[in-house]
């Protein structure tokens, strides 16, 4: 009954899913979509722990596609936000060129 009423998480109108320290960024119907990998982290609380280093890969989703020739661009930031930034800026870019 809990699961039913958890919120979608979102950033800027497109949906994140994170699995471990893989997160996505967008909607796979979509022709694109951004997978940001978090390579590096430092400790900052007891049970919390800040990126310092994001991997940043726009996808072309088709399923036809191999793995290498979906990536589309790709950058690597020192953190989480600066990262979704970028991620942000790519797809919104990505999907209006089609």
């Amino acid at each position: 009954m809990a699961d039913q009423n958890k919120l979608p998480l979102e950033y800027k109108g497109f949906p994140l899913n994170r699995k471990d320290n893989v997160i996505y960024y967008g909607n796979l119907s979509d022709p694109y979509i951004i997978l940001l990998q978090v390579t590096s982290s430092i400790p900052v609380d007891a049970d919390m722990t800040m990126a310092t280093k994001v991997s940043i890969q726009l996808q072309h989703t088709d399923p036809s596609m191999s793995g290498r020739s979906k990536v589309v661009r790709s950058s690597e930031k020192n953190s989480l936000y600066a990262a979704m930034d970028l991620a942000h800026i790519w797809l919104t870019r990505a999907l209006s060129a089609r």
